[in-house]
């Protein structure tokens, strides 16, 4: 089966291995940096993240989007969120068949604060285009996925015979993927447990300990199930790999993107300078200011994105932060 990837980053390229031990498959990334192409096509390495992995035959990349959507019967999308619309656009022009989509982008549009399926369904001018839409969301670092350690993800749709396929096809003897149809539990769940492991790190970077990351975990994720429940999601989607399990991963190691940029803005006492020299794709950032400002609109209580959007865009001090989410008025759990 060919298999097209749109993005050549380091998920793409750990999912990408993850597909390559089945043996039938003929699997390409598009990518746009020329040098990661030629290094993933000439040397069978995408060392730009993982400088210590070989690369099986059957990964190739390209810089031509006809080359790698040509006769692909599976297509997985893997760029930041803030690339969507442009990905979109190249899809409607470029598409050729009717692959099955598979999405693993977490986030949100900024303006209807709706998850990335229902952009990317949206921006389908015909329905017929694909398949089905399926999203492959859970706990998982990709420097660990590519080398083999143990990992459980959600394959979630709708549609449950596309994610049994999505199942099928991406799981091995070290990546399990169980099926889940509750599609806005499951992006909630992945998209808002970025903003949680902002706060997270910005507690460490403070010189909180442990006791204050449980708490924030905790609370964290009652305040994520509140938003999704509010938004149609099922109570008991967040206690499952796209919930607890994501959020648990994202706030605890120094791995995650979203907690390292959150350290380095408690260190700092301050959130500007970090913003400015920020380098990589921090997903929570874009999704703390979509669901704050949502969460405002409906009446939803959300007092730790509020805290961290404080922090990031109102350049309220992280100290500041924390003392007010301990200050707040006492209640009920």
């Amino acid at each position: 089966m060919k298999i097209a990837f749109i993005g050549s980053g380091a998920w793409a390229t750990a999912l990408a291995s993850v597909l390559a031990e089945h043996e039938d498959n003929e699997i390409v990334l598009y990518g746009k940096r020329k040098e990661e192409v030629d290094d993933i096509n000439l040397n069978h390495k995408n060392a730009a993240y993982f400088p210590d992995v070989t690369l099986k035959d059957s990964i190739t990349a390209t810089l031509d989007e006809d080359v790698a959507l040509k006769g692909a019967e599976l297509l997985v999308l893997a760029t930041p969120s803030s690339q969507i619309g442009n990905v979109m656009a190249m899809l409607k022009e470029h598409l050729d068949g009717k692959p099955l989509l598979v999405n693993v982008i977490k986030g949100f549009d900024p303006n209807t604060a709706e998850g990335i399926t229902s952009v990317i369904k949206k921006a389908l001018p015909n329905k017929d285009m694909v398949r089905s839409v399926v999203s492959l969301v859970g706990p998982s670092f990709a420097k660990d996925v590519i080398h083999h350690d143990n990992t459980c993800v959600c394959a979630v749709s709708d549609d449950l015979e596309a994610a049994q396929e999505v199942q099928r096809t991406f799981s091995s003897t070290t990546f399990r993927v169980y099926t889940n149809t509750d599609v806005i539990g499951a992006e909630i769940g992945a998209g808002m447990k970025n903003i949680i492991a902002i706060a997270s790190g910005i507690l460490m970077g403070l010189g909180y300990q442990d006791n204050a990351r449980a708490s924030l975990i905790t609370r964290g994720l009652a305040e994520i199930t509140r938003y999704g429940v509010y938004k149609g999601a099922q109570e008991k989607t967040f206690l499952g790999l796209t919930g607890v399990g994501d959020l648990f991963l994202t706030c605890s190691s120094p791995s995650s993107r979203n907690y390292s940029f959150g350290l380095e803005i408690g260190k700092r006492g301050e959130a500007a300078s970090v913003l400015k020299e920020n380098k990589k794709t921090v997903e929570g950032v874009l999704a703390c200011k979509t669901i704050h400002e949502h969460a405002a609109k409906e009446g939803i209580s959300t007092p730790i994105v509020d805290a961290v959007y404080a922090v990031l865009y109102e350049g309220v001090s992280p100290k500041k932060m924390a003392a007010a989410l301990m200050e707040r008025s006492l209640k009920a759990e």
